[in-house]
Formats: C-alpha cells, structure tokens, sequence
C-alpha cells in the first residue's frame, strides 16, 4: 500500500498538459499506461473496452482536426483512443471507461507524462478515421507527451466546506 499523504499530495500534484517535447515514449512506458487502464474497475467486471494506441503522424494529424483544441495533438508523439463497447455494459460503458482515462492519466504522471483530458470533438468524424463501428463509442484521444516548459500551476479548486455535507 501507499501512504495516504503521499498519495494525496501526487493527487495534489497532478496537472493537465498541453505542451510536450516531440521525444517518443518509452514502449515499456506505453505498456504501463495501458495496463493501468485495463486493471480498472468496471462495472460487474464486464470491462468494456478497448485501446487503440496511435504513434502514426498522419493519424495524429487527421485526428487534431477532429478536435476543437487539436493543436497539442499535433505535437504529441502518441494518443491513446479509449473505446467504449456500448453492447457490453450498455447501462454504465461512459462511466468505466472514464474510469480508465484516469487510471492512464495518473500513471502518466507517475512516469513523467503529461497528457489532458479531451472531450470536444467531432466524435463521428474520429470514429470514421479510427475505423470504429456503430457499437463503439469514441470516449476520448488521450495524447501523451513527455511534459515541455515549466508544469503550470495549480487552478483554484473549491473549499471542502463548500462542498461537502455530512448525514450522521
């Protein structure tokens, strides 16, 4: 186990990148990212997922144009496609597979990656150059990138007791 602290304050310390040097990830690393993913919890352990791990410019490329920010997904050296199996676990597919954009997120920045959460784009579009089908849900292109320039300070988060209530 860790120790709580620790983990709070790498909590704490995690932050959405945009900016990434153009030096390719370590496979070894890639595979971390993706193992991370495949041990999150799902519900009733239907798991309904899977990965499609991109280092090809021109897929990059086309798929930035999907974005409404695409601009860092032209730098990136990979993105990782999280898709959804709708079939599988049609009641809670967007909730696991959110699940595993966080697990990859964190053990991103375990290992010195950055990466940043992207939901606008034109799904449908990206679906079409992933090659992806009907009962496939594009959740999100995660782009992984070793972090460029200064990590940007922390955004204001709310205090707890502005949103926290207790029953007892």
């Amino acid at each position: 186990m860790i120790e709580p602290e620790i983990l709070l304050e790498f909590l704490r310390g995690r932050r959405s990148i945009r900016v990434y040097q153009a030096k390719p990830i370590k496979d070894m690393e890639i595979k971390m990212i993706l193992e991370a993913g495949r041990w999150t919890p799902s519900a009733s352990n239907r798991q309904p997922w899977e990965f499609i791990v991109i280092k090809n410019k021109e897929y990059l490329l086309k798929l930035a144009k999907c974005l409404s920010y695409g601009r860092f997904m032209k730098e990136v050296p990979v993105a990782i496609a999280i898709i959804a199996k709708i079939k599988t676990s049609p009641k809670w597919y967007l909730i696991d597979t959110s699940l595993v954009s966080m697990n990859m997120m964190l053990m991103a920045w375990s290992l010195g990656i950055g990466t940043c959460w992207i939901g606008a784009m034109n799904r449908e579009k990206a679906k079409e150059i992933l090659g992806l089908g009907a009962n496939e849900h594009l959740l999100t292109l995660l782009p992984f990138g070793y972090i460029k320039g200064e990590i940007p300070e922390p955004t204001a988060r709310k205090q707890l007791e502005k949103i926290v209530s207790y029953i007892e």
